[in-house]
């Protein structure tokens, strides 16, 4: 597939690249904003694909990307991400969650420099006085082209990237995230098999409390 995530991811994660879409990765502002609890969040646990609720013709959350044509699903080879974030019913629990669109090198995990500048605003906002005593799941979504075996272990290996690139760069604690490769499950936009779907290659980071 071509271009979580999370991805988170999802990360939007493997394929050919597509055109790129004019859009800009979502500030450090608007990820606090989309994922700060408006009220007690005590432990974990949602499923992911719950932020923001795609708006008529699905544009809503800051999404992941595009792909190539085989193998797994998250976004890669473009800046697609969305600019507008948001929060979302976040499962049962009501978790705060943001998607992002996070490229990746075709079939690979690899961080392209769009995925960088994604997860440089990500990073910064996880480091921040608003978020920094909670804990995220990072998870990695693939849409369905490929076999589903492929973009499971694809969207893992995405969802590790994004990750270790937060530990690394931005100092963020390994015990403050829990990196989970989805592949095709919970589709954003529900499709039939092997159907490209830019929404479903993405990100998805869920607020799993303090």
């Amino acid at each position: 597939m071509r271009v979580l995530a999370l991805s988170l991811l999802a990360v939007p994660l493997a394929f050919a690249s597509a055109p790129a879409l004019a859009q800009t990765s979502p500030s450090a502002a608007s990820i606090i904003q989309s994922l700060k609890p408006h009220g007690d969040l005590t432990s974990g646990g949602t499923r992911g694909i719950r932020l923001v609720a795609p708006p008529p013709g699905g544009a809503t959350q800051a999404s992941m990307s595009q792909r190539p044509a085989h193998s797994g699903g998250m976004p890669m080879g473009h800046p697609v991400t969305r600019a507008s974030t948001g929060t979302a019913p976040g499962g049962a629990s009501g978790a705060p969650s943001v998607n992002l669109t996070v490229d990746f090198a075709s079939g690979s995990a690899t961080l392209t420099p769009q995925a960088r500048a994604t997860l440089d605003q990500l990073g910064k906002a996880l480091a921040s006085k608003d978020l920094g005593r909670y804990r995220f799941r990072i998870e990695g979504h693939t849409d369905t082209v490929g076999s589903p075996s492929t973009n499971l272990s694809l969207s893992q290996q995405r969802a590790d990237a994004v990750a270790a690139y937060l530990e690394q760069t931005y100092g963020i604690s390994a015990a403050r995230l829990r990196a989970v490769g989805k592949g095709e499950q919970g589709l954003l936009v529900p499709t039939p098999p092997q159907t490209p779907n830019a929404q479903n290659r993405r990100v998805e980071v869920i607020n799993l409390g303090a």
